[in-house]
């Protein structure tokens, strides 16, 4: 199931939310269909000014920055390159279209890939779901 967590400044968060939830989620669709709808989480921190540092010192525009939690599994396909670069695009994509191309340059989409052996849903492994 894939996650996703977004890091942004609360106050460019407020208010843009359920845009950012659904072009995310869009974005997932894109690539795996859509099956993963139901199954894609988004997590959403707004951080408050001053507690995003850059340099060693609070950043005054940080870019949104996503975490996105896939099965490893996901890296080993035979389509794995075009997988991954499709994943980034749409993803910054979707956070371009909620936050304005002033921020494109500055988007980071970090694929993190967990074995299935390390995965619980309901606390069970998910290896043990599939």
């Amino acid at each position: 199931m894939p996650h996703l967590t977004v890091c942004v400044l609360e106050d460019d968060l407020v208010g843009r939310e359920t845009q950012l939830i659904e072009g995310l989620t869009d974005a997932i669709v894109a690539v795996y269909g859509d099956w993963a709808r139901d199954i894609a989480v988004v997590h959403l921190i707004g951080l408050p000014a001053g507690r995003w540092g850059v340099g060693g010192k609070p950043a005054q525009a940080p870019a949104p920055s996503v975490v996105f939690g896939i099965r490893e599994e996901a890296f080993s396909r035979p389509d794995a390159q075009e997988i991954v670069a499709r994943l980034i695009s749409g993803v910054t994509d979707a956070v371009v279209a909620v936050f304005g191309e002033r921020v494109r340059s500055g988007v980071t989409v970090e694929l993190v890939g967990t074995p299935a052996s390390r995965t619980a849903i309901g606390g069970v492994a998910a290896a043990q779901l599939t």
